[in-house]
């Protein structure tokens, strides 16, 4: 296990330049919020912060998968994040500044209509809260790029194993700047945190979805 840590998981996956290293950091963390493992997300949050990730892109990160992954498993990252905050000595003030909401985007209007077609009728307030705060609030939030947010949401959805609900958010993904070349690579990167199952499965979703071809 150490030969594999250090030379192939840190000698080879995590320098490779297919995907930064801040792009790695914000699929580890997600991965490991999802899957509720605070122990290890406290080394990786401190080596986001390293890599780039900014404090409110981390917090960001935190706040959406709360909706993605329950809240659970969002408040059990909550004292690891006070801890390697307050380690970093970051500035939790700059943490409330309000920021300006992003503009709606434009596969919205179809989002809703297919929302509201499916879950209108037999759960109306799930359909409104669906509209209003997942993409009415959370998706238009700048604390992370909608780039980042795709990248964080198909990180912990497939780190999850729920590959069945990647195939509108591969799409979105690449709509928000992704490649199919970086959305394989952070998939290769989270088999090692997340485990080979889960990313083969997310893997066949993306082949299925975007199909095979290293252009897109």
């Amino acid at each position: 296990m150490a030969v594999y840590t250090n030379e192939v998981l840190f000698g080879d996956i995590w320098v490779r330049p297919q995907l930064s290293p801040r792009d790695r950091s914000l699929v580890v963390i997600s991965v490991l919020i999802a899957t509720n493992k605070p122990a290890q997300l406290q080394g990786h949050l401190g080596r986001a912060l390293n890599n780039g990730v900014t404090p409110v892109e981390a917090s960001g990160v935190l706040t959406h998968l709360a909706l993605y992954c329950g809240w659970p498993t969002a408040v059990s990252a909550l004292d690891v994040y006070e801890q390697v905050y307050t380690s970093h000595k970051v500035d939790l003030v700059s943490l409330r500044t309000a920021l300006t909401p992003l503009p709606v985007p434009s596969w919205d209007a179809a989002r809703v209509q297919a929302t509201n077609g499916e879950f209108g009728a037999i759960a109306p307030k799930f359909t409104q809260l669906t509209n209003d705060v997942v993409f009415g609030d959370l998706w238009r939030r700048a604390d992370l790029s909608v780039r980042d947010r795709s990248l964080v949401t198909i990180a912990a959805l497939a780190g999850m194993g729920d590959d069945d609900q990647l195939d509108t958010y591969l799409r979105r993904a690449i709509e928000s700047g992704l490649t199919r070349d970086q959305i394989a690579e952070a998939f290769t990167h989270l088999a090692f945190y997340a485990g080979w199952p889960k990313a083969t499965k997310a893997l066949a979703a993306t082949a299925r979805v975007l199909g095979t071809s290293s252009s897109r």
